[in-house]
């Protein structure tokens, strides 16, 4: 049974028929469980039109759809935390909300309209607000999405695409220090490429240089840059940064590395905190004299997905370097800030903290 009602901007067709109850919400695995909606707009004929929220189900397209073809489509990761009197809040939405046009007009995707991008974030948080569950750790995962549905299997960019929110209830995504290999051999990205863009085929082009990773007991590959292979430059779901006794260091943003939005919290973060922060080059011979004299204190990744997430170890060449854990952690302190943030426990100096209302 569904009802239909209708907003200013948005078609809504809400189900009376909620799968919430079926939900262990304590043992839930990263990105296999959706909520009960899920947003949608066409463009068509050079417009977008107007946004929809219908069930989450399946959708029908063609197969020719240039998306399957061509691979135009781009994605943003977002979360939404609740605090415990049950307000709802977004982190930097706006800075997701940019990245993903950005991403779009990379790929010769049109620019999705900012009013129809917050208007219907926010009234599907609402719809399914219940899925949001307080508490440090816990969150609802947000992938707004667009991908070519043109029917059309020539070489050019599409002429129709959809634009899709859709959601999912989520945990710690890494519970463990992870361990990471160097890239040696194969690159994520190159100069002038989609590096720096959400771009679907991004991660796909990762997925076996980190299967033979995983084979070989480490989690993730810190890649390297295409040319040289001699600079790290960031991971597969996270960018990196590097302690070098009390120095925070990190790859500066190019064509090849996502600017993330962690990322540029944690550097904020730590200017707040007087902690020196480095944006440079960071060479794979540096990061290994520094673990071998001592100097190399941690090496953690930051994400959406995973806020925070330190490295136990990292191989190159054939050498394994064990990174043992410290008293006075930052990745420890930056977690804690940007959860405190996040859950509204903590005062937000620099806005970055949205209530959904």
């Amino acid at each position: 049974m569904m009802t239909k009602i209708s907003t200013y901007a948005i078609d809504i067709v809400k189900s009376e028929n909620t799968k919430i109850n079926e939900v262990d919400f304590n043992n839930l695995v990263f990105g296999r469980t959706f909520t009960d909606h899920m947003f949608y707009c066409d463009y068509i004929d050079g417009e977008w039109q107007q946004p929809k929220i219908v069930p989450y189900g399946p959708m029908t397209i063609d197969p020719s759809a240039r998306v399957f073809h061509y691979g135009q489509a781009v994605f943003e990761g977002m979360k939404a935390y609740k605090d415990e009197d049950d307000n709802v809040f977004l982190f930097r939405p706006d800075e997701n909300f940019k990245r993903i046009n950005k991403s779009a007009s990379r790929l010769a995707i049109p620019k999705f309209p900012e009013h129809y991008f917050f208007e219907g974030l926010y009234t599907l948080l609402n719809l399914d607000r219940d899925w949001i569950k307080t508490g440090k750790g816990n969150s609802l995962y947000i992938r707004p999405f667009v991908i070519a549905t043109e029917s059309a299997i020539s070489a050019s960019p599409a002429n129709s695409y959809r634009f899709m929110i859709i959601c999912s209830p989520a945990k710690a995504y890494y519970t463990d220090r992870v361990r990471v290999l160097f890239a040696e051999k194969y690159s994520r990205s190159a100069d002038g490429g989609v590096g720096f863009a959400k771009a679907a085929g991004n991660y796909a082009a990762q997925f076996y240089p980190t299967g033979l990773a995983q084979k070989k007991g480490f989690q993730q590959i810190i890649w390297t840059d295409a040319n040289s292979h001699k600079y790290l430059e960031e991971a597969g779901t996270m960018n990196i940064f590097f302690r070098i006794n009390d120095t925070l260091i990190t790859a500066p943003n190019n064509d090849r590395i996502l600017d993330g939005v962690t990322r540029k919290s944690v550097i904020q973060l730590a200017k707040d905190l007087n902690i020196k922060c480095e944006v440079r080059r960071v060479s794979v011979d540096e990061i290994k004299e520094a673990s071998k004299n001592g100097s190399l204190k941690e090496i953690f990744g930051a994400g959406t997905a995973a806020v925070i997430s330190p490295i136990s170890a990292f191989e190159h060449a054939g050498s394994v370097f064990e990174i043992s854990e410290v008293d006075d952690s930052y990745a420890i302190l930056f977690k804690t800030k940007l959860l405190n943030i996040q859950h509204n426990l903590t005062d937000d100096k620099h806005g970055w903290r949205y209530e959904v209302k």
